[in-house]
């Protein structure tokens, strides 16, 4: 028998039942309904069987009662002689509380009796009443259990339990001792048991310290026997040791903590480019597979690299010039690369079934990159002015408007040489894709009208919301904000702190974004595990079963480093919190060769063992947005950018 059965309370008898406080004393007064836990009572002479042992007894009565008259005019007895019992009133005046001392013995008929001793509230003596009832037979039951204090039933999970287990179980009768040694588990750990109260008591240690953050589950088959070799049906749950909080790496000042965690996630892209393209690998499992938009952050990264000295600028800048060059021979088509290639050959490799053609958004983020490094690149030296001249023959090649399918008020995001516009997906906002619109009105060669911003993406206003969560008013997009990356992707380059048009100031959009995305982790509705003021971020990335972009709206217990990292500069305090609790507090378990692991989810005990380029590279660029504005100031020298921002109305950038 479960412990969940047992926590059935009769409440609901008190609220269709009860009389009222003031109501009169009037007529005969009697014994109206009678139940033990959820088991109705039969009154009117056949025993009722198949009672809990642990069963309380509630009584209706046709008029309020006498509380003084219950003591001596109620008893329950076996052929063993009386049982001991207490009595008292519910906040019912007319409903009776009986409740044995202890349990009741099972498989054993018991007689309750009511006499004319109990009278009403106005004095008229009960119509004496006895019914039987039988306990249940031959079962071995779970009455309590509880750890470090904590009750344990079969529908809870428990939390923070100490890593020295102390698990205390008591049952109905006797338990076999050597049936125990076989019946139970604790996964993972080793035990030994201690008894007491004639082996109905039961306690549980674990011999070492379990793992911290760790979930456990204990069992108790139905191998499980009484002394008496009464059955047990078998009980199970689940519990989370707590977590650690010493500091798994020595302390240092921020700054270098920083520095430490854009020079360890640098490595995906330096170490781990593809050898002949020097483009950026989907993921570190990725082989010839690389990516545009990824390798587009990768791109700004390197920057990043010669800046901060994990790389000298020659290093960084042969590297560019073998990216570029790559570009310049890779599929296109009307100037826009496909979302995969291979690194070898540059040959399109589709990312989904329709999808094996141009990809507007991702090429974008690898214009973003380029015209970065564009502007960072020296004209006075020769390599580095090839470079520059490439990446500006590749950026006017890309045919933006194309991709308004013949001139409508809206880009799409495909195009393929196989199925033509067949995928037919609308660029809109809100999401990552500004850049995109930002991009296009500022193409010096193949531009688009305004009217495809304010129609295609904005949609005459219908991205605004204005709607207030935790707190914090929403200006834009789904409600809760969305995924995170919504926050950075377009604002890698494009620099979002004085950044506003007819819709949106968009540093307060990026950091409303953010503060509701952490506060929602904070509130953690769905009770995962970890989620706390120090540890928050959702947003696309790996998960336990695949890939999801992650979101308050679409949250399955996994947090995503990048997401609250990459959001430093909306949220310094608050990011550096969650960087330092990374770092210094799960760095055991998250810290690895390319930084922090792509995502975890302490929930279903799973830490991602693979690095993404497009969670990857945000890290890198935003801190250093964060620290110098390195990125946004180079990107936003750039004359088309200006004049593309113009165009669709922007201000005050």
């Amino acid at each position: 028998m479960s412990i969940q059965r047992f926590l059935i309370l009769p409440v609901f008898v008190f609220c269709f039942l009860g009389c009222s406080e003031d109501e009169p004393d009037v007529g005969v007064f009697e014994v109206q309904d009678a139940f033990i836990r959820s088991v109705e009572i039969n009154l009117g002479g056949e025993i009722t069987e198949d009672i809990p042992i642990d069963g309380v007894i509630t009584l209706v009565f046709s008029s309020n009662l006498n509380e003084n008259s219950l003591e001596n005019g109620i008893t329950l007895s076996t052929d063993d002689g009386p049982v001991a019992i207490t009595t008292r009133l519910s906040s019912q005046k007319n409903t009776a509380i009986i409740s044995p001392v202890g349990v009741l013995k099972d498989n054993t008929l018991h007689t309750l009796s009511l006499s004319e001793q109990v009278k009403s509230e106005g004095g008229t003596s009960l119509l004496p009443l006895t019914f039987s009832f039988r306990t249940r037979p031959n079962e071995l039951e779970i009455l309590s259990a509880n750890i470090d204090g904590q009750n344990v039933t079969g529908a809870s999970t428990l939390r923070n339990v100490n890593r020295d287990l102390s698990l205390t179980l008591d049952f109905s009768t006797s338990v076999n001792l050597e049936s125990f040694d076989r019946a139970f588990r604790l996964s993972g750990a080793d035990w030994e048991v201690s008894t007491s109260n004639e082996n109905r008591t039961l306690r549980v240690t674990s011999t070492t310290a379990l793992d911290y953050w760790r979930k456990y589950e204990v069992t108790i088959t139905d191998e499980l026997e009484s002394t008496a070799g009464r059955d047990f049906e078998g009980f199970s749950f689940e519990f989370f040791t707590a977590l650690d909080s010493s500091f798994k790496f020595p302390e240092i000042l921020d700054e270098e903590l920083l520095t430490k965690v854009q020079e360890q996630t640098f490595k995906y892209f330096w170490d781990f480019a593809h050898p002949v393209s020097g483009m950026a690998r989907e993921r570190n499992t990725s082989g010839n597979l690389v990516t545009i938009g990824g390798s587009g952050f990768g791109v700004m990264s390197i920057l990043v690299g010669i800046e901060r000295g994990f790389i000298t600028r020659q290093e960084g800048i042969g590297r560019l010039e073998t990216i570029v060059n790559f570009l310049e021979n890779a599929d296109r088509f009307h100037g826009v690369w496909p979302h995969w290639m291979d690194g070898n050959t540059g040959e399109t490799i589709p990312f989904s079934a329709n999808d094996d053609g141009a990809d507007l958004v991702e090429t974008a983020f690898m214009i973003q990159g380029l015209l970065t490094a564009r502007a960072y690149l020296d004209e006075g030296n020769a390599q580095e002015a090839g470079i520059k001249a490439k990446i500006t023959t590749l950026w006017e090649a890309v045919e933006w408007d194309w991709f308004t399918q013949g001139g409508q008020d809206v880009l799409y995001w495909h195009w393929s040489p196989n199925f033509g516009w067949e995928k037919n997906l609308r660029i809109s906002g809100w999401n990552e894709s500004l850049i995109i619109y930002v991009l296009a009105a500022a193409s010096p060669t193949h531009p688009v009208n305004a009217s495809v911003y304010h129609q295609g993406w904005a949609r005459e206003g219908n991205m605004q919301n204005g709607n207030e969560f935790y707190g914090t008013t929403l200006p834009l997009g789904p409600d809760r904000g969305g995924p995170l990356f919504f926050a950075h992707y377009s604002f890698l380059g494009l620099d979002p702190r004085n950044l506003e048009d007819t819709y949106a100031n968009y540093w307060t959009q990026n950091f409303s974004h953010t503060a509701i995305n952490r506060l929602y982790c904070i509130d953690n509705p769905q009770n995962f595990i970890g989620y706390s003021t120090a540890c928050w971020g959702l947003t696309a990335s790996d998960n336990q079963s695949g890939y999801s972009a992650h979101s308050p709206t679409n949250d399955l217990g996994v947090i995503t480093p990048t997401a609250a990292i990459s959001s430093l500069p909306y949220t310094p305090q608050e990011s550096m919190q969650a960087i330092r609790h990374f770092y210094y507090i799960l760095g055991d378990k998250i810290w690895g060769d390319y930084g922090f692991a792509d995502a975890f989810n302490f929930t279903a005990q799973w830490v991602a063992d693979s690095f993404l380029a497009i969670d990857q590279g945000p890290i890198i660029i935003m801190i250093e947005n964060h620290r110098t504005a390195l990125l946004w100031d180079l990107f936003m020298t750039n004359p088309e950018i200006s004049a593309g921002l113009d165009k669709l109305g922007f201000t005050s950038y």
